[in-house]
């Protein structure tokens, strides 16, 4: 039953229908518990909040389905609004983004362009800028554009790892002094490039995150299964790593006790925080990730 719900709102994620319909409803269905807001301004108050709590942030202009330049220049716009607010309100914060919501699909060259647009911003400001990793159609094409910016900005740009795709452990060694973020994937894959059980999946990402942390290499590691949390504390304690080599990273919205304990022991402890009006995709993916979400997400509209 939970890969039926899996494949289902995976299915539902991708629809374009439904995407453009949704942003007429606002944030509505549950989904305004995970996501910050449909603007900058509900965002940086939200990261104000989590700041306050011990808690540093990174936020998500969200979107996808990106047909055309100006749809493309207009995301980087966002961007780069995104990255002047956190300079403006001195809050403890970065950027995450996906390529393809910059043009990946229309012109390698012009995302590579409006990528360096952003950078330069971030790199004016002292700041990093996380892209993230989409579905394994753009993995590649997303490392190869990462690795031409990282020889120009290295320190303000790095990029995700998914663990349960085969070519993972290859992928650590190749971004060897990256920082990564590393999580366990949230698409729809084939058996001929990713895990599709569990357990090989978790096996996998515990993996990688110890061979990056064994590499001395700064390591983020996105997850909310307390269980992986708990044995990553143990193994760096172990290994002598210290607190300042790793954060943990959690989404806006799931598990907020835990990351507020987690602050308080200690760590450094980020927090996800997506908005914006184009949130289908990524609410759909969240739902998909463990069917406790969508009760969460019921217990939000219902709430109301």
């Amino acid at each position: 039953m939970e890969l039926v719900f899996k494949n289902f709102f995976l299915f539902l994620s991708k629809n374009k229908v439904l995407n453009k319909s949704a942003k007429r409803w606002g944030l509505k269905f549950g989904a305004s518990q995970v996501v910050a807001g449909e603007t900058i301004e509900s965002a940086i108050a939200k990261v104000k909040q989590l700041n306050a709590k011990g808690l540093v942030c990174t936020v998500d202009h969200l979107g996808e389905f990106v047909f055309n330049r100006e749809e493309a220049i207009e995301a980087t716009e966002y961007c780069i609004k995104t990255l002047d607010a956190i300079y403006s309100a001195s809050v403890n914060c970065n950027l995450s983004l996906k390529m393809t919501q910059l043009g990946l699909d229309i012109d390698e060259q012009l995302c590579l362009e409006n990528m360096k647009r952003i950078l330069d911003t971030a790199k004016k400001y002292n700041n990093f800028v996380r892209i993230d990793i989409e579905d394994y159609a753009h993995c590649q094409v997303t490392l190869d554009l990462f690795k031409k910016l990282n020889e120009e900005y290295k320190g303000h740009v790095g990029t995700a790892v998914q663990g349960y795709l085969y070519r993972a452990n290859d992928d650590i060694e190749n971004l060897n002094g990256v920082n990564l973020r590393l999580v366990k994937g949230a698409y729809k894959e084939a058996a001929e490039v990713a895990y599709q059980d569990k357990q090989e999946v978790d096996k996998n990402y515990v993996k990688i995150i110890k061979q990056h942390l064994l590499n001395g290499s700064y390591t983020a590691i996105a997850s909310h299964d307390h269980d992986i949390i708990n044995e990553i504390k143990r193994f760096c304690k172990e290994n002598n790593i210290s607190n300042n080599q790793f954060e943990f990273q959690m989404l806006y919205g799931f598990r907020t006790e835990l990351q507020e304990q987690i602050a308080k022991e200690g760590y450094n402890m980020r927090i996800y925080v997506p908005y914006g009006n184009d949130w289908y995709g990524y609410f759909m993916r969240r739902l998909a990730e463990r069917p406790q979400n969508v009760a969460f997400a019921l217990r939000g509209f219902f709430s109301k």
